[in-house]
């Protein structure tokens, strides 16, 4: 990965093999979302568009040309490139299909010791039950810190110290996933929320669960788009945990 920055976004594009067009495209205040006449996709929005985008509108493109704008460093394309991505991934035929598909009462940490463990959480995310209680330490690092959070510039000092690190999906389309693996090779790492892609792929690339939702109610996820609804989307999903 250190030789290739964008080896692991090769992998995730080169696995899209759809030809449907995107129909239509929008951006909220949190989320990012494409649509097909068959399928939708969706990834955190996050601000960033002073380098000119790869495209010039996402909509028309197939899936597999539009999901190539995950690499942009236009961060707002890029989020679009990954619902893009999502939008062939994470398909409840795709979670079918894979077999991989879990209730809204199976945590992705399900079977992994917490007890004394060290954990670094990337992204302001609550963890699974019991976590704070059982670890030996939790450190949420967090671009735009809360009270308790670190600063994500504490990355590269907290994570070489961490058993099992937590990642939020976004930080595919922020750019800063390679990075952080390269931090966490000795941790165990799972890649979680709505942004993930459901790719095996990922698992080749010091990722050792990938967890996140396949869209099952289109005009819910649309709904809560254009509205800017907080909260969690997974009731409008089918959540999903992919293991190495």
């Amino acid at each position: 990965m250190r030789n290739d920055f964008f080896a692991l976004y090769d992998a995730l594009i080169a696995g899209v093999e759809s030809e449907d067009r995107i129909e239509s495209a929008l951006q909220g205040e949190r989320w990012s979302l494409v649509e097909t006449s068959k399928n939708s996709g969706m990834a955190m929005f996050t601000a960033g568009s002073s380098i000119r985008p790869l495209f010039p509108k996402i909509e028309g493109l197939t899936l597999r040309e539009a999901a190539s704008a995950v690499k942009s460093w236009n961060l707002e394309e890029a989020g679009l490139g990954l619902a893009a991505a999502n939008a062939f991934y994470n398909t409840p035929e795709h979670v079918e299909t894979l077999g991989v598909g879990v209730s809204m009462d199976v945590f992705y940490t399900d079977g992994i010791e917490l007890k004394d463990r060290t954990v670094g959480i990337i992204g302001h995310m609550n963890g699974p039950r019991g976590l704070r209680e059982q670890a030996r330490a939790v450190y949420t690092l967090e671009r735009a810190p809360q009270e308790g959070d670190y600063p994500d510039s504490a990355c590269d000092y907290l994570l070489p110290q961490c058993d099992l690190v937590l990642v939020t999906g976004s930080s595919l389309v922020n750019k800063t996933l390679p990075h952080l693996l390269e931090l966490c090779e000795k941790a165990t790492v799972i890649l979680t929320g709505p942004s993930v892609p459901l790719c095996p792929a990922l698992l080749d690339f010091g990722i050792d669960r990938i967890a996140g939702m396949a869209i099952a109610d289109r005009a819910a996820i649309r709904e809560r788009v254009e509205k800017g609804m907080r909260g969690s989307p997974y009731s409008a999903g089918i959540p999903f945990l992919l293991k190495k």
